[in-house]
Formats: structure tokens, C-alpha cells, sequence
């Protein structure tokens, strides 16, 4: 049984295979349009799917949409209504958008897309799409399931419980009391991109104190069910013309910061150090009350179903330091679906489907990520001729390639790096890669400015050998490879007495979002780290996503070349091939 699972029309648009219960496929959009956050129906994704299982769309038995758009455009126009009266503008362009978008026509757009007949096409509601992500690719039988994300048609958090196939919700809060949106509120306000730059405040905050802490606190109700309320008359979620915030929020913290302004809190002006200091102050106390949020649901959801085994997805899943915090604190096992925003809906719709309504038995846990396209050497030959790369080196040993490469990270080098198939969710994971020497701290602001042109506070990830991890950061030995940490979405203290050895992986506040690599899930880079580790006596190489800034990471041996002929990166490797910067001609 082939069951296609699609998200889109909003952002990140998806497209998941599913093949008698096991994942075939899956990979976002944006990989193959070029188009960051591609929220278009995903053509060229779904075509790619079928493509890896040697199908045609006519052999699919199911397609599955993530969303109940009659619901959520219930919610919308609902949101229209201000008070008494009703914003027009708002309204018109509610209307507008969805009209001319088609987007209550899911159904005969994808009909029209994959050749299904429509009468094979079902929805699941967002947060079920969530649910079953989080739940069907954990390792448990038995899961307490949260999903936390900004809204979906209505809801903005739910608990579950899952036992073996079967799914069943206990409690939910809705619109328009969300964390998600709260967090996107502070995004905003911080200078960054909703929906693209939550992380960033993350790395903000690290710089800052949690001063605004008890004033932050105040516009959150904890509930002792778990739920929250939160103080609306600080935030515009309903329809927001510029800002999801209010001028109450502008008077209790000051004019929002402007979109890159420059944050420096080294720099010889005391202006800009002052503001930089303020906004990083800002980001720590909402990073701070976002994790009490997360504490509380996540605590309380246990006590309410007595299972400590925890399953998460939804965009508010992917905040790191929540992550780490809630493992350490409340000594949890717990899976976060490594794709957990609104992309991961394509996977947990079709897995939805599989396991809730067809019956289908359950497969094994998700241990690996690597699900997107791949590339033969021959066919990476093809592209670099195509390309009009001429001089080149393919290595048929790979140790003799692996040493050199080593070599190279250990004088400094900066690498492309792009081998197997490409990773499902916004991590790099080392099939997609920058990588570089983190013994160095200068590394850091080179990758930065140099490559990926992007703010300096941005931190970069230690990919560590698993086996080796514990040594390096305060987590325990022997993960799983199913572990927040295998898939970069936990962050953990760096060993005090390591804070200096890998200064380029250790972030202001002395911590690291960590990526754990296991030797049988990802053998050749498992491989490149032990050469770079006997060479430094550290197993331990910084890890960077590879693209430029406002780019998706690459995905085929032609974006890598383009962004290595754009960037500093010194060397790049596709797959059994190293390339100079002088071996491109077109540069």
C-alpha cells in the first residue's frame, strides 16, 4: 500500500512516501525549488517521492492532506471581527488570498497534480498530523504525546496518548492562546522573521540576562490542567497588519528593534553595546518563560496520563533549549520528529493514515533522518562536466579521501561537504553540510561573515562521535540514536574543562546544540570525525547547515558548486570527489 502524504499552502510545504507502513521518502519543496520556505504545492517533491520508489502516481493507493481548511478558514474570518465591528481590509484580504490561492480546492489541485482521483484523497487536522509524526516514528509503544506549534485550524497545543496504533487525544488549548505565537510575537519584535527567525533568538538570548523575566511571566496564566492563557491585549494574533504585537507590548519594553540592526556587545561604541545588551536581555527572558511553558505542559501532560515517555512535534518542539532543559529537569526519554514544524505534517498525515485508519503494522522508530535525494558518483560526474568543472579528483579509497580531508579541517579549511541521501528537517545532519575546525575561536566568525553571511551571535553545532559525547558535553553515555541530540535538537553544557578546547561549538552561555553521530547510521561521516579526532586528539568537528544566508541547503551537486563558487568554503566534497576553488573555471 502507497500512501502520499502533502503539507502546503501555508509554509514549508512537504511531500512524504509511505510504503506498507515504512517511510520510501520524504523531503520539503524548497530543497528543489530553491525557494526558501516554498509553501507552493509540492510538485517537484511528490515527483521526487515516486521517483525513489520507482512508482507512478496511479499505483498510489491514498494522498493525504494535512489540514481541515474549512476550519481553519472558519478561524480566519472569525479573527476578521474586531469587537463589534468588522476590520474590511482584513477581510478582503482573507478572502482574497484563499480565493485566489484555491486554497479550499486542496483536492482538485492535488487531483490535478498527481492524477489521483479525488475520492482517494483524505485530510487529517493539523495537530492529528502533528500527533502522529511525533508518536508513529518514536520508539515507544506507550507515549504521553504534545504537540506545541503557533495554531493550526484552531488548536495550538494538544496531549495525546498513544498505545501501540492508536491515538488518543486527552486535552488541547486553542486560539489565540499559544506559545508558538508568543514566541513569534518576541521574534518579531526582536528584529527577526516569524516563522524563520525563533532560533535566532535563541541565540540572542545567550548574550543577555533574564531581567524582564517576572514582566514577561505576567502576560502568562499557568492552568492547572496544563493549559495557559495568555494576556491579548499585548498581542495581535487575530490579523496583525505589521506586528503580532500591540503598543501596550512597545510600552513595557521599548521601540522594537530594527530588522539587522547591528548586534555587537563587544564593540568600542557604547551605543550600540547598550541596545545590543537590551534586546539580548529581551531574548532571554521570553527564552526563559517559554521553557517555564513547556515545563508546565510537559509536567502536567505527564501527570495526567502517568506515561514518562514523551513524544513532541510542532514548531515550538524544535526550541533546543527547552529540549536539553526538560531532559536534565524532569529526567524524561523523550523523541522529537526531527522535521517537527509544519513540514512534518506531509509525514504524519500519511503515517495518520497508514497505522489509524488503514491498519497497517507498525514499523520501526525513525533512528535516521537521511530520507531526501541522493546522488551516485556517476551521476555527480555528470553534473560537475555539466557545470563545466574539468579538473577534479575522485578518490576510489575512501580512507585516502577521508585523511586528506581531515587534514585539511585540522590546517583550518573550511568544507563543503555532500554525501547519501539529504536529511528530513531544518538540521544539517552530515549529508548536507559545512564543516570546519572547532579548536579554534576565530572559526566561528570566519564561517560566519565569511560563508554563511550571517549575524555574528549565530552559534554552530559540535558534531561529536557518539560514543564520545559524554566526555564533551554534560549528557548522559550510550543515546540512542533515536535521541533529541542524534537529530541537533538539544542543547547540553559543554564540560567546563572543554569550554576552551572546542571554543568555536561553545556558545556565550557555555553551551552547545549538540549532534551525536552513530557509526551505523551515518558510517562516512562517523569515519571523517575519527580522522579529524586522531589527528587533534578531539572527535569533535563544527557542523553548519550548507547554504548561504536566505538560501535552503543545498540538495544536488549543482547547488553545492554554486554555493562554494559564492562563499569562502576552501574545499568541497561530493561524495567520492574533492574540488578546489581553482579547479572552477566559471567562478
Amino acid at each position: 500500500m502507497y500512501i502520499l502524504g502533502l503539507s502546503f499552502d501555508y509554509h514549508d510545504a512537504a511531500a512524504a512516501l509511505i510504503s506498507d507502513g515504512a517511510i520510501v521518502a520524504v523531503a520539503q519543496e524548497e530543497r528543489f525549488s530553491r525557494v526558501k520556505h516554498d509553501a507552493r504545492l509540492p510538485k517537484r517533491a511528490i515527483a521526487f517521492c515516486l521517483e525513489e520508489a520507482d512508482i507512478n502516481a496511479d499505483q498510489l493507493d491514498a494522498v493525504c492532506f494535512y489540514e481541515n481548511t474549512t476550519v481553519k478558514l472558519d478561524r480566519i474570518l472569525r479573527s476578521s471581527f474586531s469587537g463589534c465591528g468588522i476590520d474590511v481590509s482584513v477581510l478582503n484580504r482573507t478572502v482574497q488570498s484563499w480565493m485566489q490561492g484555491g486554497k479550499l480546492c486542496f483536492r482538485q489541485r492535488i487531483a490535478e497534480a498527481t492524477g489521483i482521483a479525488p475520492d482517494k484523497i483524505f485530510t487529517t487536522s493539523h495537530h492529528q498530523a502533528h500527533t502522529a509524526s511525533a508518536y508513529f516514528c518514536s520508539p515507544f509503544q506507550e507515549a504521553t504525546i504534545i504537540t506545541i506549534d503557533g495554531v493550526g485550524e484552531l488548536e495550538t497545543m494538544t496531549v495525546s496518548i498513544g498505545r501501540g496504533s492508536v491515538i488518543e487525544k486527552v486535552f488541547s488549548v486553542n486560539f489565540p492562546d499559544s506559545v508558538g505565537l508568543l514566541y513569534s510575537a518576541f521574534t518579531a519584535f526582536l528584529g527577526f522573521e516569524v516563522n524563520e527567525g525563533e532560533y535566532k533568538v535563541m541565540g540572542m538570548g545567550a548574550f543577555g540576562r533574564p531581567v524582564h523575566v517576572e514582566r514577561i511571566r505576567a502576560l502568562v496564566e499557568l492552568l492547572p490542567d496544563g493549559g495557559f492563557r495568555v494576556d491579548q491585549s499585548y498581542f495581535n494574533f487575530n490579523a496583525p497588519e505589521v506586528y503580532p504585537f500591540t503598543d501596550k507590548l512597545v510600552k513595557a519594553f521599548g521601540e522594537p528593534r530594527v530588522p539587522d540592526t547591528v548586534f555587537d556587545v563587544d564593540s568600542n561604541d557604547p551605543e550600540v553595546v547598550k541596545n545590543s545588551l537590551h534586546y539580548a536581555d529581551i531574548a532571554a527572558s521570553v527564552q526563559a518563560v517559554t521553557e517555564e511553558l513547556i515545563m508546565h505542559i510537559v509536567s502536567m501532560a505527564i501527570a495526567r496520563t502517568g506515561i514518562r515517555q514523551v513524544a513532541m512535534a510542532g514548531g515550538v518542539a524544535l526550541n533546543s533549549l527547552a529540549n536539553g532543559k526538560i531532559q536534565r529537569e524532569l529526567g524524561i526519554e523523550l523523541f522529537i520528529q526531527p522535521s517537527a514544524g509544519d513540514s512534518g505534517g506531509a509525514l504524519g498525515t500519511a503515517l495518520w493514515y497508514a497505522y489509524a485508519v488503514a491498519g497497517l503494522p507498525r514499523h520501526a522508530a525513525m533512528n535516521s533522518a537521511f530520507l531526501g535525494k541522493s546522488w551516485t558518483n556517476e551521476g555527480v560526474e555528470a553534473e560537475l562536466r555539466s557545470a563545466g568543472v574539468k579538473s577534479y579528483r575522485r578518490f576510489d579509497d575512501i580512507e585516502e579521501l577521508l585523511d586528506i580531508v581531515a587534514g585539511l579541517l585540522q590546517e583550518k579549511a573550511i568544507i563543503g561537504w555532500m554525501h547519501g541521501r539529504s536529511e528530513w528537517g531544518p538540521r544539517s545532519l552530515g549529508a548536507r553540510t559545512i564543516i570546519a575546525n572547532p579548536l579554534f575561536p576565530e572559526t566561528k566568525s570566519i564561517v560566519n561573515e565569511k560563508i554563511k553571511f550571517r549575524e555574528p551571535f549565530r552559534p554552530f553545532a559540535p558534531a561529536v562521535l557518539a560514543e564520545r559525547a559524554h566526555e564533551y558535553f554534560e549528557i548522559p553515555p550510550n543515546l540512542p540514536p533515536h535521541a533529541p541530540e542524534s537529530f541537533m535538537l538539544a542543547v547540553a553544557p559543554v564540560r567546563e574543562e572543554h569550554k576552551t578546547t572546542i571554543p568555536a561549538v561553545t556558545h556565550a552561555d557555555g553551551s552547545a546544540r549538540v549532534q551525536l553521530v552513530h557509526k551505523a547510521i551515518s558510517p562516512r561521516f562517523h569515519a571523517l570525525i575519527e580522522h579529524f579526532g586522531r589527528k587533534t586528539g578531539v572527535p569533535v568537528v563544527l557542523n553548519t547547515s550548507f547554504n548561504l544566508r536566505g538560501e535552503p541547503i543545498v540538495n544536488s551537486p549543482y547547488d553545492a558548486l554554486r554555493t562554494f563558487s559564492w562563499s569562502g568554503i576552501d574545499y568541497l566534497v561530493l561524495e567520492n570527489f574533492l574540488i578546489t576553488k581553482k579547479d572552477i573555471a566559471w567562478r
